[in-house]
């Protein structure tokens, strides 16, 4: 049963959330605004757009919501700021875990910033999409967004006209997904944000500048790769497939990754250590290729591998490698429930200065909800409904 005082949390919750982010409004009219269109992102709307929050918050236009994101005065970059030291605050764990991932937002048109016929993850085929690159902290208490950035592509950045009409700053210039990941997870870590690990899919973990980028910050990875992924062995180099394919039986074991929708995530998985170059790793600490093996074989008669290369401290343990693994799904979920618990997605805008204002204000009502999980769950669910491979010269560990 929820009481008065599981509700009065709830609301306090809000409260302590909108007094952390006051200051980066300049004059009380955009204050009050925001705090409308947030409470209007947490309401059971049925779209999230500026007519339907406007109603909500008794306008009889979308004009005052329209301005919020188009030209009022206030810093969207100090809000996100303030939301992610929020969250560090409520969720934040030494070991906590940084993930990177893209997602798209699929659009009709060709005015919006970013936006052309490009991969979507959310479609899982190609679309008129804008694609943003998104960072998630996820520690043991909980998880949310608290990084955002609009991929522009070439297409875009050459055309410096069609940039002024949609808002683009004349200094920006290209940047490539794992560029701007990098650029997310200094901003963590440079505000002191508590983690131990970052992980990500192969479309940054492939990319090689990443990972080092990652060993130079000190911070242990574990980060997906591409089958065809170059491995160093003492023996030489051979592909991450062909390792794992003469993997011993017993270097398998089964694990959860944590728990799912439907409770814990069990795969088969394996733990190989690679060497050590005094060049290239990091004092103190080593290096592993980790394969993940569905328990199961596809309709090919196939095991489903993905694969893992990972740098931390030595002494770290392959479970604390298969954690960090299956911590990626954690940005997953948000971007989920962002999407249909705070219309992350729901926006009409064109300007590259209003994406970044929505998905801010959008990832402000994500991370309250995020943090009302833990402080007051009631209240939310009431308002939200050793063997050796002499080949590979790797020991997998047994």
């Amino acid at each position: 049963m929820v009481t008065d005082e599981d509700l009065d949390a709830w609301v306090a919750g809000l409260e302590e959330l909108f007094g952390q982010v006051a200051g980066r409004f300049y004059r009380v009219e955009p204050r009050r605004r925001a705090r409308a269109y947030v409470r209007g992102l947490l309401a059971p709307l049925a779209g999230k757009n500026g007519w339907t929050l406007a109603e909500a918050a008794g306008d009889l236009t979308p004009d005052g919501m329209q301005r919020l994101l188009n030209a009022a005065a206030w810093d969207a970059d100090g809000v996100r700021d303030d939301l992610r030291d929020y969250a560090v605050s409520h969720l934040g764990e030494r070991d906590g875990v940084l993930i990177v991932d893209e997602t798209g937002f699929l659009k009709k048109g060709c005015k919006s910033a970013g936006v052309q016929r490009q991969y979507s993850g959310t479609a899982g085929r190609i679309e008129n999409c804008q694609v943003g690159v998104f960072c998630a902290y996820a520690t043991t208490k909980g998880r949310t967004l608290i990084d955002r950035e609009l991929y522009l592509p070439k297409s875009w950045i050459a055309d410096r006209a069609r940039c002024r009409e949609a808002a683009v700053p004349e200094e920006i210039e290209f940047a490539t997904k794992p560029v701007l990941a990098r650029r997310m997870l200094a901003r963590a870590l440079n505000a002191g944000v508590p983690a131990a690990w970052a992980t990500a899919d192969e479309a940054y973990g492939g990319d090689s500048k990443f990972r080092s980028w990652l060993e130079d910050q000190r911070i242990g990875y574990v980060v997906a790769v591409p089958s065809n992924q170059t491995i160093p062995a003492v023996a030489g180099t051979s592909r991450a497939d062909v390792l794992v394919a003469h993997a011993p039986d017993d270097a398998w074991k089964r694990r959860s990754c944590g728990d799912g929708a439907k409770g814990p995530r069990l795969f088969d998985w394996a733990v190989a250590e690679l060497p050590a170059y005094p060049d290239t790793t990091p004092p103190g600490w080593g290096r592993w290729l980790l394969a993940r093996r569905s328990l199961t074989r596809n309709s090919k008669g196939d095991y489903e591998i993905a694969y893992y290369l990972c740098c931390a401290p030595t002494g770290t343990t392959d479970e604390d490698l298969i954690r960090v693994a299956g911590a990626r799904w954690a940005i997953e979920d948000c971007f989920q429930t962002a999407k249909t618990e705070v219309g992350l997605d729901h926006y009409q805008v064109r300007r590259y200065d209003a994406w970044y204002r929505h998905i801010t204000l959008a990832m402000l009502a994500h991370t309250y909800l995020a943090i009302t999980a833990v402080i007051a769950p009631k209240a939310l669910a009431t308002a939200s409904s050793q063997s050796r491979w002499a080949r590979s010269s790797v020991s997998w560990h047994t």
